[in-house]
């Protein structure tokens, strides 16, 4: 039997103006975007709509604006006969996801993002961390040379396995050079290309935010998921609020294993993916994984409608 799992973008997927037809159009949409500047106490929703783009891209602002922006989309789309199985977010998306599931409120999940990417950029000293994207290296003989870049001293780790063929690496500035200097030679990388981020978020570096955010989930209400939602650590379904709690803290600093979350819903039956959120990054990832299946982009108003 057909499944459906919905699955919601990260990092990476922001765009300036993004959502402002579904928060023109759709009351409901909306009421996420003011209850997001309620929430927070600015105008999250300036921010997303005029951005400009570098103020956007700040981590802290970037977390909060996708969840917002996914939500209202999700939202937009209610009432149009789409129910998922699962849910999924790569990275940050997993709130959205969290949220899909009922296991977050809105309000809740907003702040503790925005809270997530102070924690976040504030964890390592500007310019002491980095990451870069490998394409083209196995998974195995990539881990192997992070393994012997890091026994020299310089941290470098597995930070996303997003598909065949694209895996990002992160750590300090100094272990993410040797692997965009060495990735070639010694693992078979057709490209090693830096990545303009603030910080080398999903590596060991990460530690402190992961436990300043402990402290915030702590006091935040969780309900057990409605649905199944797959989580970026285990690629694996939970639905049990205690162990979403303590994933969430593991998440910020452990590879997000998008690649095998993919394949495991597939492995349950899930042959239509709906990417709800800016951008079609997913779409893309998803195909690379396994063409076959179908993968719909609801990432504007007209996309919705186009359901019909």
């Amino acid at each position: 039997m057909s499944k459906i799992a919905f699955v919601f973008p990260g990092q990476g997927a922001q765009a300036v103006g993004m959502g402002k037809d579904v928060y023109d159009s759709v009351p409901a949409s909306r009421a996420i975007f003011e209850q997001a500047d309620e929430a927070l106490g600015f105008s999250v929703s300036d921010i997303i709509f005029n951005g400009p783009d570098e103020l956007l891209k700040q981590t802290a602002n970037t977390q909060p604006a996708l969840l917002t922006v996914s939500v209202a989309l999700l939202e937009a789309l209610e009432g149009r006969g789409l129910k998922p199985d699962y849910v999924a977010g790569h990275s940050l998306g997993e709130y959205s996801a969290l949220v899909a599931a009922g296991v977050l409120s809105f309000a809740d999940a907003v702040r503790t993002v925005r809270a997530r990417g102070e924690f976040m950029e504030q964890a390592v000293p500007g310019g002491q961390g980095a990451m870069a994207a490998v394409l083209g290296a196995e998974r195995e003989t990539l881990a192997a040379l992070c393994a012997v870049v890091s026994a020299g001293g310089n941290a470098v780790e597995l930070a996303n396995v997003n598909c065949p063929g694209q895996i990002v690496v992160s750590g300090t500035s100094a272990g993410v050079q040797s692997v965009v200097e060495r990735g070639k030679e010694e693992a078979g990388a057709k490209r090693v290309i830096p990545l303009e981020v603030s910080g080398p978020f999903h590596s060991s570096l990460m530690k402190p935010a992961a436990e300043k955010l402990g402290v915030v989930l702590e006091g935040v209400s969780m309900g057990d998921a409605a649905v199944p939602v797959i989580a970026n650590v285990t690629a694996s379904q939970v639905t049990e609020a205690s162990d979403i709690r303590r994933l969430l803290v593991e998440q910020v600093y452990s590879p997000v294993l998008w690649e095998d979350s993919i394949r495991y819903l597939i492995g349950q039956g899930v042959d239509h993916f709906v990417e709800i959120g800016s951008g079609t990054v997913l779409a893309g990832l998803i195909k690379k994984i396994d063409k076959n299946v179908r993968v719909t982009s609801i990432n504007s108003a007209a996309a919705i409608e186009a359901l019909n």
